[in-house]
């Protein structure tokens, strides 16, 4: 692989990694990258060098055929002390936010929240995780991640018994489950496209 070409893919190697949050096998990023795997190993070796210089707060943590991308040790305790103050300070925006997207979505992966929000979630969700008002559970279809979802606590604090008696849950619920059919259906279709042979392969 070239150096310029090297350097792209670790850039996009980089970002992937932040947007998933989790451990990654190495066979799933080379599909995802459309790379070969033998590449994504060059790429890494690009972000691993890069992410040692001190300017950089976060390393590779690599397992086997699984990477993921994780704080230097060094900003342990500095981390610790900013999680401390997000857990006694009330609820931010962007945190209520996140709550109302498991409260009427879940059980909902991590991947999905962030679809919604935009933006990496990480945080949000572990700090809604410690004050007890959302609870996780491995995804029966993907290893090593999660699903979200709202917890007695925080529907004990909403004086609720159940998810169902959230205000208009039975509208979101429906709206959330046509979003991801249309989803499934513009995966197929795009599928089939991939899978189509081009004019030139056709013979035409």
């Amino acid at each position: 692989m070239e150096e310029l070409q090297k350097i792209k893919t670790a850039a996009k190697l980089e970002a992937l990694l932040f947007i998933y949050g989790e451990p990654m096998d190495i066979k799933k990023i080379a599909k995802i990258l459309a790379v070969k795997e033998a590449e994504v190993e060059e790429a890494l070796n690009v972000l691993e060098e890069n992410l040692k210089q001190d300017i950089r707060g976060l390393f590779i943590i690599r397992d086997k055929n699984k990477v993921q991308l994780a704080t230097k040790p060094e900003f342990s305790e500095f981390l610790k002390e900013i999680t401390k103050q997000e857990f006694t300070e009330p609820l931010t925006p962007a945190a209520l936010e996140t709550l109302a997207i498991v409260a009427y979505t879940g059980p909902v992966t991590r991947a999905d929240i962030e679809y919604v929000r935009g933006v990496n979630s990480s945080f949000i969700l572990r700090a809604l995780l410690m004050r007890g008002l959302i609870e996780r559970q491995t995804d029966s279809k993907r290893a090593n991640a999660y699903l979200y979802s709202a917890s007695f606590e925080l529907l004990r604090q909403f004086g609720l018994d159940k998810n169902e008696n959230l205000p208009d849950y039975a509208k979101y619920k429906e709206l959330v489950k046509h979003f991801h059919e249309q989803l499934a259906e513009n995966q197929n279709k795009q599928s089939l496209n991939d899978e189509q042979p081009s004019a030139d392969n056709a013979g035409l």
